[in-house]
């Protein structure tokens, strides 16, 4: 930082998208979506009030964005995650280890996801990246439930259990997240393959 505790200007490093990005995740990260207000990430830019709306038509649209960098490093890390696993038991207790330490690791990132309050159908490019996340999950999901309608039932129910073990992180009822990645692990594969009861 500079001697008047602000960053260099976006807009001397040639790079100013990239840092109103970065400080609006860090406000998300110290005060959830609702402190990245454009004039909070301009000052914490350390760049005008103006210069947002060169890169973004508003507030909304600088979320947008970041989310769909979100929903990509999400899909990134579900798809390395799942690659070594053999069956769909695997793959799926995988991508719910691997979605609570998405969440622990990139904490701003994973509350824009959910909680940036946007209006999806205005931003087609979002519901098109949550599609094809959702594919993704959806492949070793029909090779343990044949049907459609059983297949979407089972990815729906598998990302709910890693969700609330990922919010269990955040909001501190589980204190360490290899506890919580260990048990939503074990959630997916009881879900996906439930114990048969003895007659």
């Amino acid at each position: 930082m500079n001697s008047a505790g602000k960053r260099p200007s976006g807009q001397h490093h040639g790079d100013l998208r990239r840092v109103l990005e970065e400080a609006a995740l860090e406000l998300v990260g110290e005060g959830g979506p609702k402190a990245a207000t454009l004039a909070e990430v301009s000052r914490r830019a350390g760049v005008s009030v103006a210069a947002p709306y060169k890169h973004f038509a508003d507030r909304d649209a600088l979320l947008a964005a970041l989310v769909q960098k979100g929903y990509s490093e999400q899909r990134e890390r579900y798809v390395a995650a799942m690659e070594g696993a053999r069956d769909p038991v695997a793959k799926l207790a995988a991508f719910a280890r691997a979605y609570v330490r998405f969440a622990a690791e990139r904490r701003a990132m994973f509350e824009l996801t959910f909680s940036a309050g946007l209006d999806k159908a205005a931003y087609p490019e979002l519901l098109a990246a949550g599609n094809e996340l959702f594919g993704v999950l959806q492949e070793p999901a029909r090779e343990a439930r044949p049907t459609e309608a059983a297949s979407r039932e089972l990815v729906l129910s598998v990302a709910a259990a890693a969700h609330g073990f990922a919010v269990f992180v955040l909001e501190g009822v589980l204190a360490e997240a290899d506890e919580a990645e260990k048990l939503a692990e074990s959630a997916a594969r009881s879900i996906v393959q439930p114990a048969r009861s003895t007659p």
